[in-house]
């Protein structure tokens, strides 16, 4: 056991010194994540198409069912949840089962009738920020247009509803809240994509991939060897992030450092997989990188950061279930801004377990069938 671990760590030493050795490449290795998180904090923004909601109608009236009839015919809101108690409202925004929760009170239709402003109470889910203040934009229209009917039908001066909303997670619902702890797991994936990639193809082009089989070091031990320093510097390049997320811009963090790193580390772990197997199969450098773009742009648009996974057309939801950043992206947003437990994102932990339990012996396979 000794000595496997003495070959690890020469195999170690060596790529940390083929990435650090020029200055260049140590720039590379920092300055490019702390830019992108800058420009992507400062500069994106996004928008919405899906709006599942949930629903307490304790007012069970007329006057509540003609107005759920509007939403649920504008197109844009469906129907997603019927919830009796404050429990079940909380579990239905945690788990991402609705975007918003409207609770009608029990006067409701009452207070129209009596000329009085009828509150209408909304919780948003405000981890995605964008999307939740479009939410309450579009339930906004679809309210005055009520109003509107309301008044030709009944009179008055008033409005007779009045939204009263509040934003979960994100109170100001601030795109920069939502974005930036998604940039977390999306920068870093970049950089250990690429380095992963480039181990192997870059001993190939150098001519020294032949002279690493003359070592005692068995094919085991170069791919542990070459997997463990992407993996410390993907987790490098996150807590970059992390500190400027939460020092330059100022979003506080409500979940547990320990079960972000866990997360992470299960995420670096199967995107390690992935750049190995390209590695593989490159002959060259120049393979390698193509490769890895080919692979890190649908990656990106696949993951549900720049487009809600549930907006997208049902073949690429499915296609979306082997993306690793779709479940890190989920997870780290819901650890960061939620304060969500381990144990609560299994679902997203299992798939990143099996992407990893799948490449990582697949790129194992690759590598003996190319020294074959």
């Amino acid at each position: 056991m000794i000595a496997f671990f003495r070959r690890i760590s020469v195999i170690v030493r060596k790529e940390f010194l083929a990435v650090l050795k020029d200055p260049k490449s140590r720039a590379i290795l920092v300055v490019p994540a702390i830019v992108q998180s800058l420009l992507f904090g400062y500069a994106a923004t996004y928008d919405l198409t899906h709006v599942p909601y949930a629903v307490h109608d304790a007012s069970r009236s007329a006057a509540s069912a003609e107005l759920l009839a509007k939403l649920d015919a504008s197109g844009t809101f469906q129907r997603a949840v019927t919830f009796e108690t404050q429990e079940q409202l909380r579990e239905a925004i945690d788990r991402q089962r609705a975007l918003l929760a409207i609770s009608i009170p029990l006067d409701f239709e009452r207070r129209l009738y009596a000329g009085d402003a009828a509150p209408l109470q909304v919780v948003l889910d405000g981890r995605n920020s964008n999307t939740a203040g479009s939410a309450a934009a579009y339930l906004g229209a679809v309210v005055a247009d009520f109003n509107r009917q309301w008044r030709e039908k009944h009179g008055g001066a008033a409005p007779p509803l009045r939204i009263e909303s509040r934003a979960w997670y994100n109170p100001n619902l601030e795109t920069r809240w939502y974005l930036m702890p998604g940039m977390i797991a999306a920068l870093s994936m970049l950089q250990t994509l690429l380095l992963t990639a480039l181990s192997v193809a870059r001993e190939r082009e150098q001519g020294t991939f032949d002279q690493l089989l003359v070592t005692p070091l068995t094919p085991l031990d170069i791919m542990i060897g070459k997997a463990l320093p992407p993996i410390m510097i993907g987790l490098l390049q996150s807590t970059l992030i992390l500190l400027v997320t939460n020092l330059w811009f100022g979003v506080p963090m409500a979940g547990s450092l320990l079960s972000l790193y866990a997360a992470l580390t299960l995420f670096t772990v199967a995107s390690v997989g992935i750049g190995l197997s390209i590695s593989a199969v490159s002959l060259n450098m120049q393979q390698a990188m193509l490769y890895t773009f080919v692979m890190v742009m649908p990656m990106m648009l696949l993951s549900g950061l720049t487009t809600p996974v549930r907006n997208m057309p049902q073949v690429l939801q499915i296609v979306t279930m082997v993306n690793p950043l779709r479940f890190a992206i989920d997870m780290v947003q819901r650890i960061y801004l939620e304060g969500a437990s381990l144990w609560t994102l299994w679902p997203n932990m299992v798939p990143l377990l099996l992407i990893a339990l799948i490449t990582l012996p697949l790129a194992a396979w690759l590598f003996r069938h190319r020294l074959a």
